[in-house]
């Protein structure tokens, strides 16, 4: 078990590093309230995104489709990086890896399948009709 001598020895340049990490940021961040602008203007307050002012609210509503296919967007992205982080060491896992990554790759061609026949990718004007109907002919 080590010392506190040789503890303190292969430690302190993580307490320099801290130490300097905290002061570049006061620094910065005085350094900023001495030189900052001191006037505060109607323009300063309001959105600018882009180079496009805003022409409506900020908080409007989303249909939650939206949200949907942005959380299926995150789920094959992230298929993609397991596919990017095989190929790159394709030589070294081998057949076993290749098995591995089909099973994965059917895992998600499967998930895949089960939403669309969920109905989870239709959103459009036509899904609606189809649910309507749907619903009518089940009372």
């Amino acid at each position: 078990m080590p010392d506190a001598a040789e503890t303190t020895t292969t430690l302190w340049p993580l307490a320099l590093y801290g130490v300097l990490v905290i002061g570049t940021a006061a620094g910065m961040l005085a350094v900023s309230y001495v030189l900052g602008p001191r006037q505060r203007r109607d323009r300063t307050a309001e959105p600018y995104e882009s180079g496009v002012a805003p022409t409506g609210p900020a908080r409007s509503r989303v249909a939650v489709e939206f949200y949907l296919v942005a959380v299926f967007f995150v789920i094959f992205d992230l298929e993609a990086v397991f596919v990017f982080a095989w190929a790159t060491a394709v030589h070294e896992v081998g057949w076993a890896g290749y098995l591995e990554l089909l099973l994965f790759i059917v895992i998600l061609i499967a998930g895949l399948v089960y939403l669309w026949r969920q109905g989870a990718l239709d959103w459009g004007p036509s899904a609606e009709r189809r649910r309507a109907r749907e619903r009518s002919t089940e009372e």
